[in-house]
């Protein structure tokens, strides 16, 4: 029977929390420890994003909904690269969530948008 390998904790640097986006979400993300860019131009974005792929960090990034739309080249190769750098959106404080990945974009185009919507109590609508 197959077994599972235990990996060893990785000995180098520690994995970097950063937050990039809107200034009244920067306070929560700075409560919680993370490293905060409230308000980031895209250019500062895609300067951070590159350093941390010159130096090889591992990093968690979140970013607000309005960056993710922005066309940032290196968070669009961090994107496709995967691996050490892991990025997410949130939505805006008091916005509805709703689903932008490249998968809900797919599920969309298949079951149709108003599949994917959600009603305010998180659950799916019935029609």
């Amino acid at each position: 029977m197959p077994t599972m390998t235990e990996h060893a904790p990785d000995q180098g640097q520690p994995t970097r929390l950063l937050f990039l986006g809107e200034d009244n979400l920067a306070d929560g993300f700075r409560l919680i420890g993370f490293e905060t860019y409230p308000n980031p131009t895209p250019e500062d974005a895609d300067r951070l994003l590159r350093d941390l792929r010159r130096d090889q960090a591992k990093a968690l990034v979140i970013v607000d909904d309005a960056l993710m739309a922005q066309q940032i080249p290196n968070l669009q190769r961090v994107r496709q690269e995967g691996g050490r750098i892991v990025v997410i959106a949130v939505p805006a404080l008091g916005a509805q969530p709703r689903l932008t990945s490249e998968v809900a974009q797919r599920l969309a185009t298949l079951f149709g948008a108003a599949t994917l919507e959600t009603a305010p109590s998180g659950e799916r609508e019935s029609s």
